[in-house]
């Protein structure tokens, strides 16, 4: 990573209290970047108007491109179709890294928003399948490399993106509800960033 460029960053991985369960996943080394102003958080589920604490939610059909497509839902294990809020947060977060020339975003492994590698498998029964969240897939289609919180020290050299196609497919109430997953994905990064957002602010910056 370039000693000036600035990263986008989920919120939650700065220690901010945004996931789904309300908690913070504070990582230091985002952290001392943060103070050196070179990231800009944002949490897309609350950028795309979800509250916190929030019901956890999962990927249905696909992954998050099979989402951006129509393709696939992302639905509560009660069957509530959150898919608008997590598209208009993956917007949300695009919109930030046109606006400071991001090429790099560092996001919170198995989230249906955020994972870059790996995603619950939409039965809310904690099963792991290959796939991106849907703001990873909207970053990586317009060049960004994204990694997870698991992979910092692959800063240098992302994953590959990796898409699936899959059939159309409501939301149905699931089994017993599990915690919301995300995931990572890469890119360098750019020149200006904003200060880091605090608890409370607005959540289109990250919180």
């Amino acid at each position: 990573m370039d000693g000036d460029e600035v990263i986008l960053v989920s919120a939650c991985l700065l220690g901010l209290p945004t996931a789904y369960d309300g908690r913070g996943h504070p990582v230091a080394e985002l952290i001392r970047l943060a103070a050196m102003g070179r990231v800009i958080p944002v949490c897309p589920e609350v950028a795309g108007g979800l509250g916190v604490p929030r019901p956890p939610a999962e990927i249905v059909g696909g992954s998050g491109g099979d989402v951006l497509d129509g393709r696939a839902r992302v639905c509560t294990a009660a069957g509530e179709d959150v898919t608008e809020a997590y598209v208009r947060g993956a917007e949300v977060a695009l919109s930030l890294v046109r606006r400071y020339d991001v090429r790099l975003a560092v996001m919170k492994a198995r989230s249906p928003s955020c994972g870059p590698s790996g995603i619950y498998d939409g039965t809310h029964s904690r099963r792991l399948v290959p796939g991106e969240g849907v703001t990873v897939a909207l970053l990586r289609r317009a060049g960004v490399s994204v990694i997870s919180e698991e992979a910092l020290s692959d800063l240098e050299q992302g994953p590959a993106t990796a898409q699936r196609q899959g059939e159309a497919v409501a939301c149905a109430p699931s089994g017993p509800s599990s915690p919301e997953p995300s995931l990572p994905a890469q890119g360098p990064g750019p020149r200006r960033s904003p200060s880091p957002a605090q608890p409370g602010s607005d959540p289109v910056p990250g919180t």
